[in-house]
């Protein structure tokens, strides 16, 4: 083999995979098309759970200065994302290019083999491994993988060869945008209403401002290149009578309201994540982030297959959480896009809903919604609230030192956190201390209702889900850590 697997596209989901791999210490080539990264930001920010994701693997740092907000949208209705609790903010100035360089120092810092100019051409599954077909400088090669992962876009190459279905429906209205320097706009929220169209504003960082417009009713142009940046001050200067035409345009795209999803995340052994699984109308930066989470679910499953953990059967996990997960984030993009796209007909179904927003427990509901955090993946039946939910950071103590929930999960490994000393408890998970930390600890003062109140012990998976929690189990630790992370070390004996 020339790489236990092989990434197709160096973008946000493929380098979050390629660092995730190389946590695990499984080898990893990454090929993209294009011969360096492009600059391009479509995504400006974070939801609040990959500020989580990003905290449990420590690369945060990596970002540089950036801003939080608790301040969201839902289809252009104000959402204060700071009802969840004020731990939650979003970060709304990390360009995409800024994540892509952090994302390819962390990996290839962890020893991932990204190689540039190399671009897909065709696959060969043959059960037991997967030959791929690239072109490159030297000309077109083969490797050879174990695995291929395709995270190159809504267009995927990897998913057409493989032949995944990819039902939806097409795009019915173009956007343009573009960022610009040397002007000075004032912000306009997301989808606002003007005339025949709707047009948006946002400050970026270095004095960027980036502008979005739509025209109703007038379908999508056929493009094989990005439209002119005319196009988009003609358009600007009709809607809103600002003339942005001297301004200095540093990128200019056009995109659509289309939206997709494949039927299955894995075929054989081949596997999607990201814009490659699912393509939807941009709506708070959700398709980036849910990219990046569907590479943090992958990861560590696809690695513990690959090492001889955990059976093969693991990997069909992956793509029912993450499924779900993204069937929920195209259905709410799409009713958003009935309220941002929509003309005085929708005027009502706004009002509306501006009212129910009021009330903080459908606030709560739409934040949680739009910020990532109402994901509850099926771990095994049980009565305590917080299975199948990502863990909250909890600052803890134990022994002489001060950690939290989120430093534990650095490494990458499976963690027990033993919240009661309860010895016996400990001594079950002897078996997968290979796989798992097992941490004995006390926790600091809950928040008000938090959902970990009375919780004596938490498993959490690599990815920050919790696996097994007691009291309110209905399967045995033993069964848990079985299910996640493969058989024990060593078989109990039998009484």
């Amino acid at each position: 083999m020339d790489a236990s697997v092989v990434v197709v596209g160096a973008g946000p989901a493929g380098l979050m995979l390629a660092g995730e791999l190389r946590l695990a210490g499984i080898d990893v080539m990454v090929l993209e098309r294009f011969p360096q990264r492009t600059g391009e930001s479509r995504g400006i920010g974070f939801t609040v759970r990959t500020m989580e994701v990003f905290d449990q693997r420590g690369l945060l740092r990596r970002l540089g200065e950036y801003q939080t907000s608790t301040m969201g949208h839902f289809g252009g209705l104000p959402l204060d994302i700071g009802v969840l609790g004020a731990a939650h903010q979003a970060a709304r100035t990390v360009p995409q290019s800024v994540t892509e360089e952090a994302l390819e120092a962390w990996a290839t810092e962890l020893g991932a083999h990204i190689r540039r100019g190399h671009e897909f051409r065709s696959l060969d599954d043959t059960g037991d491994r997967v030959t791929v077909t690239a072109s490159g400088p030297d000309g077109v090669e083969k490797i050879r993988a174990r695995y291929l992962v395709g995270c190159d876009g809504g267009r995927s190459g990897v998913r057409k060869a493989a032949g995944f279905d990819f039902p939806g429906t097409d795009a019915t209205t173009e956007m343009l945008l573009a960022d610009l320097r040397g002007v000075d706009l004032e912000p306009r929220m997301t989808g606002q209403q003007v005339g025949g169209g709707f047009v948006m504003v946002a400050k970026l960082a270095g004095g960027i401002h980036r502008v979005i417009v739509g025209e109703r009713g007038i379908p999508p142009r056929r493009r094989t290149e990005p439209p002119a940046f005319a196009e988009v001050a003609d358009l600007w200067k009709r809607f809103t009578g600002i003339d942005i035409s001297h301004a200095e345009p540093v990128w200019v795209s056009a995109f659509g309201d289309a939206t997709r999803q494949v039927t299955e995340y894995r075929r054989g052994r081949v596997l999607l994540a990201g814009d490659s699984a699912h393509v939807h109308l941009p709506a708070g930066g959700q398709g980036m982030n849910t990219s990046i989470q569907d590479s943090y679910n992958l990861g560590w499953k696809l690695a513990a297959v690959l090492r001889g953990d955990a059976p093969e059967s693991l990997l069909d996990t992956y793509h029912t959480e993450r499924h779900e997960a993204g069937a929920r984030m195209l259905a709410n993009t799409q009713a958003q896009s009935l309220l941002v796209l929509g003309g005085a007909e929708v005027q009502p179904l706004r009002a509306v809903l501006s009212e129910l927003i009021g009330y903080p427990e459908v606030a709560r509901h739409l934040a949680a919604k739009v910020s990532g955090l109402d994901i509850r993946y099926d771990v095994g039946g049980g009565t305590n609230p917080v299975l199948g939910r990502r863990m909250p950071h909890l600052p803890l103590t134990a022994g002489a030192r001060t950690t939290s929930s989120t430093e534990l999960l650095r490494p990458g490994r499976g963690v027990l956190l033993d919240l009661a000393g309860n010895a016996m408890l400990r001594r079950r998970a002897q078996d997968w201390r290979d796989r798992v930390d097992v941490v004995t600890g006390t926790a600091g003062a809950l928040p008000e209702h938090s959902p970990l109140a009375g919780t004596t012990a938490v498993l959490l998976r690599p990815d920050g889900y919790v696996a097994w929690a007691a009291p309110g189990n209905r399967q045995s630790l033993s069964s848990a850590l079985a299910r996640w992370f493969g058989p024990a070390t060593r078989p109990r004996p039998r009484r």
